[in-house]
């Protein structure tokens, strides 16, 4: 019985050893760095679904922007060279429209900005911060149109809280907020910032993770305070951040009118309809594909124009030394 099963436990370590070596064996082609080919065609399918989103209604706004879009069956479009855009220098909604734009735009990232960092600050340094997050984001998780229609009620002049809270204190001499043309910039204003100020803090406070403990700490030891230490430590570290906290609300700004719609329709007296709104009436009210089109392309002009301005000025300053050295 020993003799027979000897040549078994024989063969079965040799295979075991045999089975050890070809895991631990590993070939040379598979150590190997990718090339750029292999890169190229592993991103060609994300390539081709890019380009099929993005490209092809990029081109047909080119196309619209020259004709005189017939949306009757069987009419062909008119070609009309520049005038769509001739006729957008003369336009006093346009001149207005942008206008406005700025303002609300220049009032919604400065408050936002303000308090989401004042709001990830005191988060970083509290003992309840993820519950006070979660709590925090919950605005933001909050469809735009439904975050206009609440405030839409909260400042509604039979029933709404803020509209008695403005009367009560005063502020408020007319009979409706919305109604107003100083009180409905200033709510839709106020709506933007409720709803999006914790993506600001979020951001931040994302940031405020990164910043080196030791830099910190050897600043506190030369005597420098609180705020000096934020100022010279936490700051230029927050700097990519702050970057990209106000690339996206800019170009949400740009783009997003659901709130507007809902709560002012760009009224009362045209004082929130900002250039998007203007677009959106030109296009689907007027049905001006031509001059909308005009329009879109102006706005997707100077949002590159201000990202790359906002690139270079919240330039990294860690980066940039390093670059010198």
């Amino acid at each position: 019985m020993v003799t027979e099963t000897a040549p078994l436990m024989k063969r079965l370590k040799t295979a075991v050893t045999l089975g050890v070596r070809k895991i631990d064996y590993t070939p040379d082609s598979l150590n190997q760095e990718p090339t750029r080919y292999y890169l190229m065609w592993l991103m060609l399918p994300a390539i081709v679904l890019l380009a099929a989103i993005s490209l092809y209604p990029f081109f047909w706004l080119i196309y619209m922007i020259f004709h005189a879009v017939q949306l009757a069956p069987g009419k062909p479009d008119v070609w009309v060279g520049l005038s769509n855009f001739t006729r957008l220098f003369s336009d006093s909604n346009f001149i207005s429209g942008w206008l406005t734009l700025f303002k609300y735009s220049a009032f919604c990232l400065s408050i936002e900005l303000v308090l989401g960092v004042l709001t990830a600050v005191i988060l970083n340094n509290s003992r309840f911060e993820k519950i006070l997050v979660t709590v925090f984001l919950m605005p933001m998780m909050m469809a735009p149109v439904v975050a206009g229609l609440l405030h839409k009620f909260l400042y509604n002049g039979t029933f709404g809280w803020y509209f008695w809270i403005l009367q009560s204190l005063g502020l408020l001499e007319g009979g409706s907020v919305l109604g107003d043309r100083f009180w409905a910039l200033a709510a839709v204003v106020a709506t933007d910032v409720w709803q999006w100020t914790p993506l600001i803090t979020l951001i931040t406070l994302a940031g405020l993770k990164r910043v080196p403990q030791d830099q910190l700490e050897a600043h506190m030891v030369d005597g420098a305070g609180p705020v000096r230490n934020f100022l010279s430590v936490a700051l230029p570290n927050l700097y990519p951040f702050l970057l990209i906290a106000i690339l996206l609300r800019v170009m949400d700004n740009f783009r997003y009118i659901d709130k507007i719609l809902v709560m002012t329709g760009g009224g009362p007296a045209s004082a929130t309809k900002i250039l998007p709104a203007y677009l959106f009436d030109v296009s689907f009210k007027y049905f001006e594909l031509g001059r909308g089109a005009a329009i879109a392309f102006t706005l997707l002009f100077l949002t590159i124009i201000l990202g790359l301005i906002l690139v270079k000025v919240f330039e990294d300053p860690t980066r940039k030394l390093n670059a010198e050295e």
